[in-house]
């Protein structure tokens, strides 16, 4: 079962005041990236997997996506994301990414923002979302990229002229990795590059697109604490398809 790390009242309390919690995709940086790796969305079925608070459930929803199952392992998130919506077109649900079952067939497009970091059988879910979609539909995502995820114990080094760099130790080791990113003990499940993207092999999809996400010149002037992302990829973000055939 995925840890539930977003009903812990300090998780989310200190979740809710992100920029992403607040301003919604706008407080995304990596959203204009991602979005453009999205198929047009009018009469698609979607389903949203780690919905959190709704927010591209509902820009789906207001782009002409016919129908949106959003789901998530948190009740916070889903009371959050109920509260802030009016549509009859999304459905809101609990759901363990680990154990849940899709309907065959039935999604045009499945979407995450970072939640597979925390999916021990991720190899079990992309079977599973490859089995949901319809010939020819989409998979997009964003994860935490692998060498973000893969320091033991991770956090900015200084040397003593104050320059900061990432370290990167254990990248081989895959497992779990437990943080203390805004609550002690969060789990999750680090893995290299090529085994993620093996496993969507394995499990029938056909790459498209593989973007390690880093600020460009205008995300550095609207938000110069980006900066810092410069001097590794925090985000991987990927969009795959199922085959027509």
């Amino acid at each position: 079962m995925t840890q539930n790390i977003y009903d812990t009242p300090a998780f989310f309390a200190g979740y809710s005041k992100m920029g992403r919690s607040v301003e919604g995709l706008a407080g995304a940086p990596e959203w204009p990236a991602l979005q453009a790796l999205l198929p047009p969305m009018a009469g698609l079925n979607v389903v949203d997997l780690g919905c959190g608070y709704g927010w591209f459930s509902r820009w789906a929803q207001e782009q002409g996506a016919r129908q949106v199952m959003a789901l998530d392992v948190s009740q916070k998130m889903l009371a959050r994301a109920t509260e802030m919506t009016s549509s009859p077109a999304i459905t809101y649900a609990i759901a363990d990414l680990e154990q849940m079952d899709l309907p065959a067939a039935t999604f045009d497009l499945a979407y995450s923002s970072l939640a597979f970091h925390y999916i021990v059988d991720l190899k079990g879910l992309f079977a599973r979302i490859h089995e949901a979609l319809v010939p020819g539909g989409w998979l997009v995502f964003s994860i935490e990229h692998p060498i973000f995820m893969a320091p033991r114990e991770p956090g900015w080094l200084i040397d003593d002229q104050g320059r900061k760099s990432w370290p990167v130790n254990g990248y081989q080791q895959e497992g779990p990795r437990v943080t203390n990113w805004l609550a002690e003990g969060v789990i999750k499940q680090h893995r290299t590059l090529g085994t993620l993207l093996n496993l969507l092999i394995q499990a029938g999809f056909t790459l498209s697109h593989i973007e390690e996400w880093g600020p460009s010149e205008a995300d550095l002037k609207a938000c110069p604490e980006l900066e810092e992302e410069q001097e590794r990829p925090m985000m991987l973000l990927v969009a795959a398809q199922r085959s027509l055939a």
